[in-house]
């Protein structure tokens, strides 16, 4: 390190060292750019001795987020459709699954006998001829005609994305496309 302190006389630097034997070493303390401020708004007391600043404390800011506004100028029809298909093939399985689950719950509870009981009751005679719903509401029956629908619901489901993607594409080519805002997450 440099003393800025100026130049020293010959017999300053002997008698510091001389004097340096007897004391306790004490931290350099580099030249102040400014002298601490007296007078009537000056801090009192507790703050830092004159000739002395308090360390500056790091001022936290809040992480800075990057922001980007982008557009969606075109989709394209061959990717719409391919991933409308596997979203609409998943929706059909959902399907499936939860019609033979909501068919086995309800045919556990009895709403089948009870239901068909009261129609079979209103339809028939004495012999017992009537309406047998639970016939009718078998689970293989139930099953065919939620797949049925399923499929129906892919086919459409395919169709209408893609076609949507058509109408995206021209209606973007007019108005420049939906404008996005996006956000970097820290």
């Amino acid at each position: 390190m440099t003393d800025t302190r100026g130049p020293k006389a010959p017999d300053e630097t002997g008698a510091e060292a001389a004097a340096g034997a007897d004391k306790p070493a004490q931290p350099y303390q580099p030249p102040q750019a400014y002298t601490a401020p007296a007078g009537p708004g000056a801090p009192r007391g507790g703050g830092a001795p004159a000739g002395q600043r308090k360390p500056r404390t790091p001022v936290r800011t809040a992480p800075r987020t990057r922001k980007a506004r982008l557009r969606v100028a075109r989709a394209d029809p061959w990717s719409v459709m391919k991933v409308s298909f596997l979203l609409s093939i998943a929706l059909g399985i959902c399907t499936i699954v939860a019609a033979a689950v909501l068919w086995m719950v309800m045919d556990a509870m009895g709403v089948f006998s009870t239901v068909g009981g009261t129609i079979s009751e209103a339809t028939g005679s004495n012999e017992g001829n009537g309406f047998d719903l639970q016939a009718f509401m078998s689970l293989p029956r139930v099953l065919i005609f939620t797949s049925v629908i399923a499929v129906i619901d892919v086919v459409l489901a395919t169709a209408l994305a893609t076609l949507g993607a058509f109408i995206y594409n021209l209606s973007a080519g007019f108005v420049g496309g939906v404008e996005l805002t996006l956000a970097e997450d820290e």
